[in-house]
């Protein structure tokens, strides 16, 4: 029973679990330990998810993974810019395109917690912060609390984010805890919300909730959305950008 409600939701939460099959949550705790260590699920504080949702492929090979639809996503998302915006910019290969075409603007001020991307962004008068934090090599990333202890003493203008998934009804996610607690805290400090994000992260589910669609300002993707999708974000007020 438990593997069937983890096929249908992707995600299942104790509390959920022992409501919805009549169980103590020592019983259900269990159960998702035996079912975590023959290997079907994958455990979090609370809850447990398919494997299949907490897994991404390294940063380097991310890299070069619908590179061309992300190029251009990053050329049309430089373009809603000007010099001298405020802006926090997470980790992850379509923002770090996206800092390199904004190369040219100038006076900016960025809030990041990739070294990539303050790397790309030092130079023609812009002001970059490098947020400090627990560092994870493989994507030249800070998460933690250290790092979302910072966020808290910024605010800008945008949060411009990458995603690991996007779903009407589950809403925008990633799958790194971490990477979607430092998103939650740029949301919470900005005035508008940029997502940038290929197809290939359009109807899936991922392990870590960021937000629902709701809060979204601009979504900039490389193919148009199913009817369906694209019906719900205009329904929840997303400006849907398509790059050509």
């Amino acid at each position: 029973m438990i593997m069937d409600f983890a096929h249908e939701k992707g995600r299942i939460l104790v509390e959920d679990l022992v409501q919805q099959l009549s169980a103590s949550s020592e019983t259900i705790r269990r159960d998702l330990n035996q079912l975590a260590a023959a290997g079907a699920l994958r455990k979090f504080h609370g809850g447990a998810c398919l494997p299949s949702l907490a897994d991404e492929n390294p940063f380097s090979i991310r890299m070069s993974e619908q590179i061309a639809g992300k190029r251009a996503i990053a050329r049309a998302a430089a373009k809603l810019f000007d010099n001298g915006e405020t802006m926090f910019i997470d980790t992850g290969t379509t923002t770090l395109l996206l800092a390199e075409e904004m190369s040219e603007l100038g006076n900016l001020s960025v809030v990041t917690n990739s070294s990539a991307i303050a790397a790309a962004l030092s130079g023609r008068g812009n002001s970059v912060f490098l947020l400090g934090g627990l560092y994870q090599a493989d994507a030249g990333e800070t998460t933690g609390e250290a790092t979302i202890e910072q966020i808290s003493n910024f605010r800008a203008a945008h949060a411009v984010l990458t995603i690991g998934a996007i779903h009407v009804r589950n809403g925008v996610m990633d799958f790194s805890l971490g990477e979607a607690q430092v998103a939650r805290a740029m949301i919470e400090q900005a005035d508008r919300l940029t997502i940038v994000a290929d197809h290939s992260k359009v109807g899936r589910d991922a392990f870590a909730k960021v937000c629902q669609i709701d809060v979204i300002d601009r979504f900039v993707t490389d193919v148009r959305p199913s009817a369906e999708t694209m019906d719900a974000l205009l329904a929840a007020g997303v400006e849907v950008i398509v790059a050509t």
